[in-house]
């Protein structure tokens, strides 16, 4: 009887740009313009707000960072993946609360 393998060996693709450790980069648009869009796990201790719902998205949940391709650090925003999926059926204008933060 042979011994058992545990590892299964996998092919390395890097060429293709996709897949980028536990995230998934990719190009979308959104307002007439091309938006770079990235799924992350959420593991940073940071609290978001959702620019989609206007709510926060708490520390330790997956979400979608996106920016405009030709933006910058600055530009990024931090999105729910739902409100991410439904942001051109959803009005442009978000209205907050007289003591709603700003961020």
């Amino acid at each position: 009887m042979s011994p058992r393998r545990n590892r299964i060996d996998k092919p390395e693709d890097r060429g293709s740009g996709a897949p980028m450790g536990s995230s998934l980069r990719r190009v979308e648009e959104y307002r007439g313009e091309d938006w770079v869009v990235q799924t992350v796990a959420g593991t940073a201790g940071r609290h978001y707000r959702c620019p989609g719902c206007d709510q926060e998205i708490p520390p330790g949940v997956g979400h979608v960072v996106a920016w405009p391709e030709h933006g910058g650090v600055d530009d990024r925003r931090h999105w729910h993946r739902a409100c991410w999926g439904a942001r051109e059926r959803r009005g442009s204008n978000v209205l907050r609360g007289r003591g709603a933060p700003k961020y």
